[in-house]
């Protein structure tokens, strides 16, 4: 189980009455680019389509009952729903109203559940629309696998690594036309006539797509990714791309995450740009030797990795990996790879954050599932995990390790959902809100778990 602070022992942990009378209040950005938390800070939610709704009410009070246990009744959120997909839809005529895009920013930090992605024209996707408006440029997906979870691999235990994937540039960004529109048409005209392009296969048959990758979008991703390992003390950030193929987008995202690291992090990095400079110069032994005392030294290593390449390397070598940093398509397919690895989609959570801004949407990372709407019976680990990302990001990490550990416990216990109970053997089936209370209930366990250690100097 994950060790818990001494700090959270504080108060013995129990639901004893609390002077406080939570007056909530809005999450902050100081001055100092931080963010400023009240006791009773007022976190939006969009509770999602789909089994949204369902795996949401069971979150919710795994959350509230973390806070007061951790806390002692002395930390409280206090939740505003605010509306997206098919409920502001139905209430609004509106699949994603301007209303709920200002109470995000409003409160910095909110979390969502799945949602539906609009048909015919209009938002091409909710997730993409929010991002993009709220410039949530980095999408954080740790994955790790909790002990027991049924897994395709033999050695789940050595998948822990942390994606951060660029959210708002690259194919996401939209920017295509239908083949045979005018829009195709025009624009083929301009690659053929004005740009000398010789090489479209099939041309007046063609849809287009262009994927804009820029310096400072990838700059400040690779920026967010090797604060996060410096202040970890992870071993590696890897930039993954397909460079040898778009050497100017893909490639320029490796060249320009290199230049992040050597010009605004040189004396805490060491970087393969550099090795492969030191081995043109001095040769390959030297080149090893450099590194090697740079990693001897605390350093932390900068590389990077061919995406196809990659996705083998997760299977065959995933401990040479701890944070990742890639673009936004390649950063979608690894992140439900690495996902498969660990126990699915469903136990992954997930964050969308700026971090100048201090703007963080978290949300489950499945989709809405919308033939199992109202059967109780999907595993809500998803958004409960994406919650305790939320909690440690607010500086709330007492409760966060409270939930892990107690998630945990009900795993190597086997009473889980339905998608765990299919792939083990001795399992005790159980409908979401059970699984939730099962989680709850396991708190009190942690709890005691916790203090005998502590009592007995173990």
């Amino acid at each position: 189980m994950v060790e818990l602070h001494d700090q959270f022992l504080a108060g013995g942990l129990t639901f004893a009455a609390s002077k406080n009378n939570f007056m909530s209040e809005k999450i902050t950005m100081g001055a100092d680019g931080k963010l400023q938390v009240p006791n009773n800070p007022i976190i939006p939610f969009i509770e999602g389509d789909g089994i949204g709704p369902e795996i949401w009410g069971v979150a919710q009070k795994v959350f509230d009952t973390a806070v007061a246990k951790a806390y002692n009744g002395e930390r409280k959120i206090e939740w505003k729903e605010m509306l997206a997909g098919e409920k502001a839809f139905k209430q609004t005529g509106e699949w994603l109203p301007a209303e709920t895009l200002q109470v995000a920013k409003d409160h910095l930090v909110s979390i969502k559940g799945p949602l539906t992605t609009p048909t015919g024209g209009g938002i091409r996707s909710l997730n993409v629309a929010m991002r993009q408006d709220l410039d949530l440029y980095a999408c954080v997906r740790p994955v790790k696998w909790f002990k027991g979870v049924p897994s395709p691999v033999t050695h789940p235990e050595n998948v822990d690594m942390i994606i951060f994937r660029e959210n708002t540039e690259d194919i996401y960004a939209g920017i295509e036309w239908k083949a045979g529109s005018a829009e195709a048409q025009k624009f083929e005209k301009f690659l053929i006539e004005e740009m000398g392009v010789k090489n479209i296969r099939f041309p007046g048959d063609s849809s287009y797509g262009v994927k804009p990758v820029s310096a400072e979008g990838s700059k400040r991703l690779v920026r967010a990714a090797i604060k996060h390992a410096l202040e970890h003390d992870l071993p590696s950030v890897s930039l993954v791309h397909k460079g040898n193929i778009m050497k100017f987008t893909e490639g320029g995202f490796k060249s320009w995450g290199y230049e992040v690291a050597r010009q605004e992090f040189g004396d805490q990095t060491f970087t393969w740009d550099e090795w492969d400079e030191l081995k043109k110069e001095h040769g390959e032994a030297h080149a090893n030797e450099v590194q090697r005392k740079a990693l001897h030294d605390g350093k932390l290593l900068v590389k990077d990795i061919i995406a196809d390449n990659f996705l083998q390397q997760i299977l065959i070598a995933p401990k040479d990996y701890s944070v990742v940093a890639t673009l936004n398509l390649n950063g979608d397919y690894i992140s439900d790879a690495l996902a498969a690895e660990v126990g699915g989609i469903g136990i992954a959570p997930g964050a969308n954050i700026n971090y100048k801004t201090g703007y963080a949407v978290f949300e489950a990372t499945h989709g809405t599932a919308p033939k199992f709407a109202g059967t109780n019976s999907m595993n809500p680990s998803s958004v409960i995990l994406s919650g305790c990302m939320l909690l440690e990001y607010i500086g709330w990490k007492e409760a966060a390790d409270l939930i892990t550990s107690a998630l945990q416990a009900a795993i190597m216990r086997k009473r889980v959902t339905i998608d765990f109970y299919n792939l083990m053997t001795g399992a005790t089936l159980l409908k979401t809100t059970e699984f939730g209370d099962e989680i709850i209930a396991d708190m009190g366990a942690v709890i005691a778990d916790f203090q005998l250690k502590k009592s007995t100097g173990l």
